[in-house]
């Protein structure tokens, strides 16, 4: 073999041949993941500021060069001050979507279809003439509807008024866990975080887990995640902690927008009670998988007994 040939030849063994020697063709490409926040409630402080937690998160979305998606409930920001703290976010380039004016549970049986569309558009009467404002809609709580009729009219409404359904891939209950945390501050403001934080990264970690491989058997692939956050303390002290475990299992973070170009967010799944995570709800249209799914997809209620236990 003469030098030219075992040059193309080692060339050839880099290219197909990764870290201990396992085939590079053979591996799994890394799941990417993307920031999705909701509500945008900065009322109830406890331990930050609202101005505190707001530059937190922005300060740790900002040092991991990710722009975001913020779901923003209309009435948080109905008040000089709510303006006041959204525009870092719209100056910082993070996108702005829609999430109704007052967080209503669109399953409810009390629910006013018309009444509920005018919320949207109360909403976005708000969030209109900030730059980065874009069209995606968020349903509180991930319920779209626990009828056919109810889901198709709400489908029909925000096509005729040009929204994108902003949907989740990883659901969580993170929502459940800053509620303990911060009734522990409200008790002892020294109380120590670091329970919380563990029992943060481990639950999304789980959930990120099993949404990934949920995905790969409905669809065969990843897809581009929408992780599922909330606007509060939790986040505000460990966004960072989150970003950091992810970016450590090999999960490379995304812009918001990039994530939402997957074709999996097109989906519309003819499955009722519509929504939940978008890749739980095309698993429950097969039949094979929908036995194995618990409704609704993620509560709190799940994680009260393992709080409980480990004293959170």
């Amino acid at each position: 073999m003469n030098r030219r040939t075992f040059t193309k030849s080692l060339a050839l063994s880099a290219a197909t041949v990764g870290l201990g020697g396992v085939p590079a063709i053979a591996r799994k490409p890394a799941p990417q993941f993307s920031i999705t926040m909701d509500d945008f409630h900065w009322h109830n402080a406890v331990k930050l500021t609202p101005t505190e937690r707001n530059q937190a998160i922005l300060d740790t979305l900002h040092a991991n060069s990710i722009k975001a998606a913020l779901f923003v409930i209309g009435r948080n920001i109905d008040s000089d001050e709510g303006k006041q703290l959204l525009a870092p976010w719209d100056k910082a380039g993070h996108m702005i979507g829609n999430h109704t004016y007052s967080h209503r549970n669109y399953n409810a049986s009390a629910t006013v279809i018309e009444e509920y569309q005018q919320d949207i558009l109360r909403a976005e009467s708000l969030l209109k003439d900030f730059p980065r404002f874009r069209k995606y809609f968020r349903f509180p709580l991930l319920k779209e509807g626990d009828t056919a009729a109810k889901r198709d009219v709400m489908r029909t409404f925000l096509e005729r008024n040009g929204y994108r359904n902003g949907h989740v891939t990883i659901d969580n209950s993170d929502w459940a866990i800053d509620q303990r945390l911060t009734a522990r501050l409200k008790k002892d403001a020294a109380a120590d975080v670091k329970p919380y934080r563990d029992f943060y990264m481990e639950h999304v970690w789980m959930r990120a887990q099993y949404y990934d491989a949920l995905a790969r058997r409905v669809l065969g692939r990843t897809v581009k995640h929408t992780v599922l956050v909330h606007f509060n303390l939790l986040n505000g002290l460990f966004l960072g902690d989150l970003i950091a475990m992810f970016k450590s299992k090999g999960w490379q973070p995304i812009d918001a927008e990039e994530a939402f170009r997957d074709p999996v967010f097109t989906a519309k799944p003819k499955v009722l009670p519509a929504g939940e995570s978008i890749v739980w709800s095309l698993a429950k249209g097969k039949r094979a998988i929908a036995k194995s799914l618990r409704y609704p997809a993620e509560d709190g209620e799940y994680e009260m007994a393992r709080m409980n236990k480990l004293g959170l």
